[in-house]
């Protein structure tokens, strides 16, 4: 864990890829991390392995690909056929099972009102993930209290395209962004 928040802090982007045409993009450029937002059960090992063969961090979004069910079997398989360094997901209790597998965990929540807010600091107090990830990402005042309220730190991400969000989610105490945007990559 620690060789991955060293990364976070050393190269606060984080290529999220949603297709193989991102995919190929952030295997040439200069990101340590890589979240992947794509996939069938048939295809992610292939994918986490040309991402590992770049010397890439791979963290998969486990809710998100086609054929894994929300079961702890889902996050062993991540574990023990496609060597994914970490996993996101919306679910606390995949959470958990990372966790106990020695996984890095990204526990995903969409910040749409104050009911959505408590439920992080519920949610963060009970499972530990080892970060969070927000979203939509464009929301320092947000960020920053979330920030003061959880014992983890913070990753902003959604429709972040501009240098300023970027900035900005940092200075309220994000430790890094995620985005599909590969303009971002190169920043």
């Amino acid at each position: 864990m620690r060789k991955i928040m060293e990364e976070l802090e050393d190269c606060p982007v984080i290529a999220a890829v949603k297709d193989e045409k991102g995919l190929e993009e952030c295997l040439n450029m200069d990101v340590g991390m890589v979240f992947v937002l794509y996939g069938t059960v048939c295809t992610i090992g292939e994918i986490v392995k040309r991402i590992k063969d770049q010397g890439k961090i791979a963290v998969v979004h486990i809710d998100l690909i086609q054929g894994l069910s929300g079961k702890d079997a889902a996050v062993e398989f991540l574990k023990t056929y496609t060597r994914a360094d970490g996993i996101i997901t919306t679910k606390p209790a995949l959470i958990k099972c990372a966790k106990e597998l020695g996984m890095f965990t990204v526990l995903r929540f969409f910040v749409i009102d104050s009911m959505a807010y408590d439920n992080i600091q519920k949610q963060t107090a009970g499972y530990r993930p080892d970060v969070i990830e927000i979203l939509p990402g464009l929301m320092p005042r947000v960020i920053e209290k979330i920030k003061k309220s959880v014992r983890c730190q913070v990753i902003a991400g959604g429709l972040i395209s501009e240098k300023e969000d970027i900035v900005a989610a940092l200075k309220a105490g994000a430790v890094a962004i995620s985005t599909t945007d590969k303009n971002v990559w190169k920043m």
